[in-house]
């Protein structure tokens, strides 16, 4: 798919060859584990590849100079705590993503129950670029909400 043609990434895809890094939540809730799960699956489907929100909090190993290498930050929340957008935020680091599971109609719990249709949720809001818009970038005027320089 093309994009809007403004420089940002609305309308891309699947096999858009974009380096992508995944950072996911994994809290002690549903939800936590939902963006762990889906953060693999999106690594399967060739979206991108999970990184340690853990070693990126400690601000140490390969994975901020990986950040700096990517084409996109991906953070995948669970809640709006959103703990793994402010580990981000701390190490300087600003996602051109960042989708919170609670905000696309999963109801946090911690009973750890988890269905394939709510890591669906998160796996499709993250291809479908839902995330953009909401990380403190310029919005490039696409009308998309992409978030877009």
């Amino acid at each position: 798919m093309a994009g809007c043609g403004c420089g940002c990434d609305c309308g891309e895809g699947e096999g858009d060859g974009k380096k992508r890094i995944i950072f996911a939540c994994a809290g002690a809730s549903n939800v936590g584990q939902i963006t762990n799960i889906a953060a693999i699956q999106l690594s399967v489907e060739g979206f991108g590849s999970p990184a340690c929100t853990a070693q990126l909090a400690t601000g140490a190993g390969p994975v901020k100079k990986a950040c700096a290498e990517a084409d996109e930050v991906v953070v995948l929340d669970g809640c709006p705590v959103a703990c793994a957008s402010k580990i981000a935020a701390a190490q300087g680091i600003t996602p051109d993503q960042a989708i919170v599971a609670t905000e696309v109609g999963i109801a946090k719990s911690h009973d750890l129950e988890i269905s394939e249709e709510e890591i669906e949720k998160v796996v499709s809001a993250a291809w479908e670029g839902k995330g953009k818009g909401k990380t403190g970038r310029k919005n490039c005027g696409c009308g998309c909400g992409c978030g877009g320089e």
